[in-house]
């Protein structure tokens, strides 16, 4: 019965310490984006899509919503497309997830539209910045941008979609 006991308290531990937030070390992983990062997207006055990152960052996540109220991935990238290339997209993750062609993960270029499967009923989408970096609606943190070789990400990648050549997506 003690051996039980033990057992069951050293277990206890394990799944505290696994559940901990608290860091062991500074934020130094490679799969986060940096302040120092997002400032070099946001500042440079030439790039389009980092003046909409800029206008749309902190947005909070709203399901169906479409403004700076509030806004859902698709939304956010439905509006960054006509913002930057007036180009209209349509208003669903589903329906963009069909739109443009399939381009390999390696093949992907600055634009692209970038997919996850969520779960086995959702899907995700955001807009591929190059050196792995992707902005979207968070729906935990609003607009952001996060890295797609962040372990949640990577395990949920789904696939990258074209919607236009980009001979001019600076």
């Amino acid at each position: 019965m003690l051996r039980c006991r033990s057992l069951c308290d050293l277990l206890l531990v394990f799944i505290l310490a696994g559940c901990s937030n608290v860091p062991t070390s500074p934020q130094t992983n490679a799969t986060t984006v940096t302040v120092q990062e997002v400032k070099s997207i946001i500042n440079n006055s030439e790039d389009e899509l980092g003046l909409v990152f800029q206008s749309w960052q902190g947005v909070p996540y709203q399901l169906g919503g479409n403004s700076k109220t509030g806004v859902d991935c698709s939304a956010f990238v439905q509006i960054a497309f006509r913002d930057v290339w007036q180009i209209p997209l349509p208003r669903t993750t589903h329906s963009q997830s069909q739109t443009g062609r399939q381009v390999k993960y390696n093949s992907a270029q600055r634009g692209d539209l970038v997919f996850f499967k969520t779960s086995r009923t959702t899907n995700h989408v955001g807009i591929y910045l190059g050196n792995k970096k992707f902005m979207h609606a968070s729906t935990s943190k609003g607009v952001m941008i996060s890295r797609i070789d962040n372990p949640y990400w990577a395990s949920k990648f789904w696939q990258f979609r074209r919607i236009m050549s980009p001979p001019n997506v600076n």
